[in-house]
């Protein structure tokens, strides 16, 4: 399941409602090993299309730097379909190289399918070529979610 803060959801949907018809991609770093979704980086499609992403290499390049520096990981990966479901494609799913993060896939497209908001907001893992759909929890905090007690303190 991915648990995420509802600011990144609307900073992830804003970013691929801003660059479409292209699709948008970028990354949700997190501390390493907590599957916390926690600083948003929004990415340039280097394909600058609307049927295929493409990161930057020097760009990924640089952020994998700083995520290193960090004691991050890609949480989350995500780029936007602007005419189909959001769903991974035979293209997303052969590029899709980190079995640890959540692929999140936002449609834009317009149609009865999405919800009130305008958008279809949907999340996977993709590990070994294989898609699992997986639950999505919008919270408006991690203090209480179950990733873990980091936020409570510690009173023993």
């Amino acid at each position: 399941m991915l648990v995420i803060r509802r600011d990144l959801l609307d900073e992830i949907v804003a970013h691929a409602r801003r660059d479409h018809p292209d699709e948008a991609c970028g990354v949700v770093a997190g501390p390493e090993g907590s599957d916390r979704p926690e600083r948003f980086i929004p990415m340039l499609n280097a394909a600058r299309s609307p049927t295929f992403y493409e990161f930057d290499s020097g760009d990924l390049f640089q952020l994998y730097k700083q995520m290193n520096a960090n004691d991050e990981v890609p949480v989350v990966i995500y780029h936007s379909h602007t005419a189909t479901e959001a769903y991974p494609s035979r293209t997303d799913i052969s590029y899709a190289s980190e079995p640890e993060a959540h692929y999140v896939l936002v449609s834009t497209r317009d149609s009865a399918e999405t919800n009130h908001t305008g958008h279809e907001f949907r999340s996977f893992r993709i590990v070994d070529g294989v898609v699992t759909e997986e639950e999505v929890q919008v919270v408006e905090t991690y203090m209480f979610a179950h990733t873990g007690a980091d936020d409570v303190p510690d009173l023993g």
